[in-house]
């Protein structure tokens, strides 16, 4: 199934939503609670699947949705639609604080990126799982076994903390931390090393791993990983204490950090 094709505009600096803008009978797909807002005429589905394939049969749905689950996703998938006689404009946000990343399929190709990444699409996008091939790297990679795979001839939108650096390689080799890569072309050969040294590894604050990424390809890297910003929260919570929220409470010490 061909893509429909969108117009759109990403709208804000570090806590930005995507603005897709639907032609009469155009539709998107989201994930579900990621709608901020909705123009008159547009109307929305919850259904199984992400709609790419018309004819496929209710099992073939089921097992669509079960393997999304695999990667922390709903089961269902939203789909807006513009019923109305005129153009309307849906806005999507992602739930933390980044970036959101425009991919044109038909010129970026398959892609494949974190778990829980992915936030909006147009119609005929195919939104599928991939699978570690290596066994080091789906256990000390950062993103386990099971990827996201999008495929299509449309637009895309994934989102991402902190701020987005792109990077193409042409045959060389990109170690990251495990946790920084948001998503990269399918070309390039993923892997895992050790950080250094076993003093480096212990001490170094690095983590024990890296990922590396080598051979032509582009890889998208996020400066500030959820997880990473999760830490950073517990860390600075109190580790006993009461119900209340005060000054406390662990929405008291997330208030100071980053007041801080």
């Amino acid at each position: 199934m061909n893509s429909h094709e969108v117009d759109f505009k990403i709208i804000g600096d570090d806590l930005q939503l995507v603005e897709i803008e639907l032609d009469p009978g155009e539709s998107i797909i989201a994930e579900a609670g990621a709608m901020t807002y909705m123009e008159e005429g547009i109307e929305f589905e919850t259904r199984l699947g992400d709609g790419a394939k018309p004819d496929e049969g209710m099992m073939g749905k089921i097992w669509s949705a079960g393997k999304r689950m695999l990667t922390g996703e709903s089961l269902f998938m939203t789909h807006f639609t513009n019923q109305g006689p005129r153009k309307a404009s849906a806005a999507f946000a992602a739930p933390f604080p980044g970036k959101i990343i425009a991919f044109d399929m038909s010129k970026t190709g398959e892609i494949l990126c974190q778990k829980d990444s992915f936030l909006a699409a147009a119609l005929g996008t195919s939104i599928d799982i991939a699978f570690q091939k290596k066994l080091g790297a789906g256990f000390f990679g950062g993103e386990g076994f099971i990827l996201q795979r999008l495929n299509g001839d449309g637009m895309a939108f994934v989102h991402a903390g902190g701020t987005i650096v792109e990077k193409k390689l042409t045959g060389e080799k990109l170690r990251v931390d495990t946790g920084c890569i948001v998503a990269f072309s399918p070309s390039l050969d993923y892997n895992i090393e050790r950080a250094g040294g076993l003093k480096s590894m212990l001490f170094g604050g690095e983590g024990l791993f890296l990922a590396t990424l080598q051979g032509t390809g582009t890889v998208w890297l996020q400066s500030l990983p959820f997880s990473r910003l999760a830490d950073r929260i517990i860390a600075h919570a109190p580790q006993m204490g009461g119900a209340n929220q005060g000054e406390g409470s662990v929405i008291g010490s997330a208030s100071r950090m980053f007041k801080n």
